[in-house]
């Protein structure tokens, strides 16, 4: 069912991985979708894998999460209805290891990114008394993940902003919702394998191999997997979900 059409969807980090598969999967439902990302070439070749059976105007749009000023303007203008706040998770480490310039950056990526495309996209969605904001975080701002320490920091921050919008935004006919992804098949999987393997000097089917054993399902998930929970979040139909966090993660995640 196009149960999205007519509505307009801002999805970042949209050139690979979660955010391509939500982006593919809010198209399906008849959004007209725009993709964010840093790398032009990769956002069209994601451009055109998008469904347009509906008719939709589907769009994409370079920039850096770092750096939002220049397309602001236009994104204030553009009607969104729907923004999906995806980046990328930050290098591996001990949170004692970090400087002041490594976590001032991840925050202003995530945190302040996500802040100013709200200020952008709230006149529209206040005027229209309708609107969706899915953060993609993590599962870590439930149970923190080991060697994980920037990015679990700056997960948590995104989860206690999206709590706090849930509240200040309801009454506008807006939800604010945080989507946690368990381990995926993307490559920011690969990534902590990686990292974990030079932490540990085991191999990285090893340190797979010890993962999966903390998951019930026994498997990574798919990405489509975690963009149909990020869709889910967008229908109307979900309206009177606010606020929470939503693992999906194959039963990983041991705290209620």
């Amino acid at each position: 069912m196009a149960v999205l059409l007519g509505r307009k969807a801002l999805v970042c980090g949209a050139s690979e991985g979660i955010g391509l598969a939500s982006a593919r999967a809010l198209a399906t439902l008849g959004a007209d979708v725009t993709l964010l990302a840093r790398r032009e070439d990769a956002l069209r070749a994601a451009l055109a894998t998008l469904d347009d059976r509906h008719g939709q105007a589907h769009a994409l749009l370079v920039a850096d999460l770092l750096d939002l000023h220049a397309v602001l303007p236009g994104i204030a203008g553009a009607g969104y209805g729907i923004v999906v706040n995806n980046s990328a998770g930050p290098a591996g480490g001990a949170l004692q290891n970090a400087d002041e310039a490594q976590l001032l950056t991840v925050f202003r990526q995530h945190v302040i990114g996500a802040q100013q495309l709200l200020q952008a996209v709230l006149p529209g969605m206040r005027a229209a008394r309708w609107g969706r904001i899915v953060n993609v975080i993590s599962t870590s701002v439930k149970e923190p993940i080991p060697i994980l320490g920037v990015s679990n920091t700056i997960r948590g921050a995104m989860a206690s902003w999206a709590k706090t919008l849930a509240t200040e935004l309801a009454a506008d006919g807006i939800t604010v919702n945080n989507v946690l992804p368990g381990y995926t098949r993307t490559q920011r999987l690969q990534q902590i394998l990686r990292d974990r393997a030079a932490a540990t000097g085991k191999s990285e089917a090893a340190v797979a191999e010890a993962m999966l054993a903390s998951v019930p399902a026994a498997r990574f998930a798919e990405a489509e997997e975690i963009a149909h929970a990020v869709a889910f979040l967008c229908q109307p139909m979900s309206g009177y979900i606010n606020g929470v966090n939503l693992p999906v993660d194959g039963g990983r995640t041991k705290s209620l």
